[in-house]
């Protein structure tokens, strides 16, 4: 029953998982093909192409997204493995990334000059992409949500997976002593029993001469 309990929630773990997977994955493609747009349009600027740098929420927007793919991939191999360790490394992980989020929404919401304290982006790419959250924010805010409602689940799936293997390995202990319990006599090793070899004395040679003259 345990055994079945345990595969279910590895598999929930691995399915939610994947979620941070999707999302850091699309972030990448977002990111590589901004590189692309930005190239595009240097190149095709009057201004030194090499004299730009590539703007810094394009370094962003990459950076989360190799930095959700290796979540999804330590929470994977946490899942599989079941180790305590590696499931206690994924959730302070998880942790730290929810109060990283929190953090940036509770600015944006009390901030209302929030966007000054950004950088300078004179590219424009920043308000492209402000231009394409605002009409659809309601997508975004799902988004949003199913992405921390994701976190919030692979948490708790991870600690029950983790309390599971603890009383797997708590009732395989106690299976062993029980055994032994119930069975002396095979840890028991059987003492062999003491045994002494009588010394008979044996005549000697006149004595044996002696005898066979009298019997003659």
């Amino acid at each position: 029953m345990k055994d079945t309990m345990k595969c279910c929630v590895q598999l929930f773990l691995k399915l939610v998982n994947s979620i941070m997977g999707i999302v850091g994955i699309s972030m990448i493609l977002y990111s590589s093909w901004m590189v692309r747009v930005w190239q595009r349009d240097m190149e095709g600027s009057s201004s030194g192409f090499h004299n730009h740098s590539i703007p810094w929420f394009i370094y962003a927007f990459l950076g989360i997204g190799i930095t959700l793919c290796a979540i999804t991939c330590l929470g994977h191999v946490a899942a599989k493995t079941a180790n305590p360790h590696c499931l206690s490394a994924y959730m302070v992980t998880i942790f730290l990334l929810l109060l990283a989020e929190t953090a940036l929404i509770s600015d944006i919401i009390l901030n209302s000059d929030w966007e000054k304290d950004l950088p300078e982006d004179r590219t424009g790419r920043f308000d492209d992409f402000e231009d394409f959250v605002e009409p659809n924010f309601d997508t975004c805010k799902w988004i949003g949500l199913l992405i921390v409602l994701a976190q919030g689940c692979s948490i708790l799936l991870a600690t029950v997976l983790k309390t599971l293997e603890k009383d797997t390995g708590k009732h395989y202990d106690s299976d062993d002593d029980y055994a032994a319990h119930r069975l002396p006599f095979v840890n028991n090793s059987v003492h062999p029993l003491p045994c002494t070899v009588a010394d008979f004395p044996l005549p000697s040679k006149s004595k044996t001469w002696t005898l066979r003259k009298d019997s003659q």
